[in-house]
């Protein structure tokens, strides 16, 4: 059964897309979600990147009469990877086309944890003694420093004359924010599947965010949530090792559904949304926490003009993931030893208005191999009719 808390606390209300896989069909459908029914919109709208694009996507879907595929009941039960049954649809990641761009050190919270990452080498036992260390020297509260400003210019010479100075005090408190690349388009994970971290890894955790659905001419359309799963020894081994840290099979969660931005729910909305984590292991072990979207250093409609305009283009759109602000540092057995997945955990990302992003843990290796591409997906689209 899915949980209570898929659908947004004002569902009724809200203009909820995503995507299915339809078995009868060999491929992904775009979906609506009614009073609890799931609807193929398919006919009038073929990609979430076309939807996207659409002058006005929440009347677009509000205007779609659609096709009933089920309940969400059965399809969100159906897509728990573990016990899935095939005969029907079940949710994938609620984005196709779209770069999957992220961005890091946005909330001064887990700032000081990267820093610790880097300067402990991804050795989860040197951190703790570190940690003591620069949160001494620079304390906890940065909250009030505004990155780029001159205030954050002036810490800037103050810690380079200690020897302190990080690369991630620079995209942190300085004037460009740090971009990346999560995970390639049609490579992210939904609702109920399994998440990978990388069996060589021995200190990883999941990075809840919220994600903004932004076309190509830089409009951001709706929101929805996401995992950046991290694995926090290989980024402080050497920030070349990004993108090994980052984008790795089955490591970026989305879902369950894009929320449209429409009269009920807007760009300052996102910005007042409370993020839950909860973790729930095979061995007992428990950990949860919130934080709030209030508290991001810098503001999303700047960082998109800095993602997307005249220097850099995205045809398909984007999906923006903004940052997290967890960074667990519980010992979940050795002390000093922190935060880490072990396999069979229990991932719950949940915000009020935009429901509950569940997964399991596994290593990359033993998640389903990402094999439906762009390639697959035009196919499908043809032998269908649908272009």
């Amino acid at each position: 059964m899915p949980e209570l808390d898929i659908l947004p606390a004002d569902a009724a209300n809200a203009c909820l897309v995503g995507r299915v896989w339809r078995p009868e069909v060999e491929g992904p459908s775009i979906v609506t979600i009614r009073d609890g029914a799931v609807f193929d919109i398919c006919d009038e709208v073929i990609t979430m990147r076309d939807l996207c694009e659409a002058d006005d996507p929440a009347d677009m879907v509000s205007n779609t009469e659609g096709c009933f595929i089920g309940t969400l009941e059965e399809i969100a039960a159906r897509s728990h990877e573990a016990n899935r049954d095939l005969s029907g649809p079940w949710l994938l990641a609620p984005i196709d086309l779209q770069a999957v761009k992220a961005l890091g050190v946005t909330f001064l919270v887990s700032l000081l944890e990267r820093v610790i990452e880097e300067k402990a080498g991804g050795d989860p036992i040197k951190a703790a003694t570190i940690r003591v260390d620069i949160e001494t020297l620079i304390g906890k509260d940065l909250s009030r420093l505004q990155p780029g400003s001159s205030e954050a210019a002036l810490l800037k010479e103050s810690l380079l004359e200690r020897g302190m100075w990080s690369q991630y005090l620079e995209v942190g408190i300085g004037p460009d924010p740090e971009i990346f690349t999560k995970a390639q388009p049609l490579s992210s994970v939904g609702y109920g599947a399994d998440i990978g971290v990388l069996s060589t890894s021995s200190w990883n955790n999941p990075e809840p965010e919220v994600a903004l659905a932004v076309n190509s001419r830089g409009r951001p359309v709706g929101a929805t949530l996401a995992n950046d799963v991290n694995l926090r020894d290989y980024e402080g081994r050497s920030a070349l090792l990004l993108g090994k840290a980052k984008d790795n099979n089955a490591s970026c969660s989305v879902g369950p559904f894009l929320r449209l931005f429409d009269s009920t729910f807007d760009l300052d909305d996102v910005g007042k949304i409370e993020v839950k984590l909860k973790v729930n292991g095979e061995d007992g072990f428990e950990l949860s926490g919130s934080s709030s979207m209030t508290q991001i250093s810098r503001d999303p409609s700047a960082v998109i003009a800095d993602v997307i305009g005249p220097s850099h283009q995205y045809p398909d759109g984007l999906l923006l993931l903004l940052g997290t602000m967890f960074a667990p540092t519980e010992d979940r057995e050795d002390p000093g030893k922190g935060f880490t997945h072990k396999p069979g955990d229990r991932v719950k990302i949940s915000a009020e208005k935009l429901g509950c992003l569940s997964n399991i843990v596994r290593y990359c290796h033993e998640c389903t191999p990402w094999t439906i591409g762009t390639a697959y997906l035009m196919r499908n689209l043809s032998i269908r009719g649908l272009i």
